[in-house]
């Protein structure tokens, strides 16, 4: 997993009216939660600064500074404006070494399948697997092979084995799947 540097200024004024006023300046609201301490640590960070954290389809473990404290933490969930899309806040979770996690990896399909070779369709339908694993096993992206997937078959949750990952979506959950195109169909009733 790669690591990203973040540096955020602790805040003491939390609600509606401070939180504004940070935002005019160009600053996003984040906590930081599942620490030792019973209360999530409220802090700002620039609008520049999380910019490479956030649009990127890449899972980072962010090195936190805030004030003279350093956290080991990964990005939670960002909340946007539904309208401007302006970050509006940032949710981080605390990471321990021995404390695992929940969080979805992006899939990646390898190889070229059997069905696609037959004139059919390949078709991602879960673009990330919701994985649980301690923060050092994640992988950057799951990898399935599909070289032997044929024409009509898919590829479930239940089917795939990760070392090190408990897998938390559901087990009959579609990951990808070739369908028939209609070429293939005209051509196989022209067969048939």
């Amino acid at each position: 997993m790669k690591t990203f540097e973040l540096k955020g200024e602790a805040r003491t004024d939390l609600g509606k009216k401070a939180t504004k006023a940070f935002r005019k300046e160009d600053k996003i609201p984040a906590v930081i939660y599942g620490g030792d301490q019973t209360e999530a640590i409220a802090f700002t960070v620039t609008n520049s600064d999380v910019r490479k954290l956030i649009y990127t389809p890449e899972i980072f473990l962010v090195n936190l500074t805030i004030g003279k404290d350093s956290y080991k933490a990964i990005l939670k969930d960002v909340q946007v404006h539904p309208v401007t899309d302006a970050i509006l806040h940032l949710d981080f979770l605390h990471v321990f070494e021995g404390k695992p996690i929940v969080m979805d990896v992006p899939v990646i399909l390898d190889g070229l399948a059997e069905g696609v070779k037959a004139g059919g369709k390949l078709s991602l339908d879960l673009r990330k697997i919701k994985v649980k694993a301690l923060y050092d096993k994640i992988p950057e992206k799951v990898h399935v092979d599909v070289t032997s997937l044929a024409l009509g078959k898919s590829i479930q949750v239940g089917e795939l084995h990760f070392e090190g990952l408990e897998l938390l979506n559901a087990k009959n959950a579609v990951v990808c799947r070739v369908q028939l195109t209609r070429a293939a169909r005209g051509l196989a009733a022209k067969n048939g």
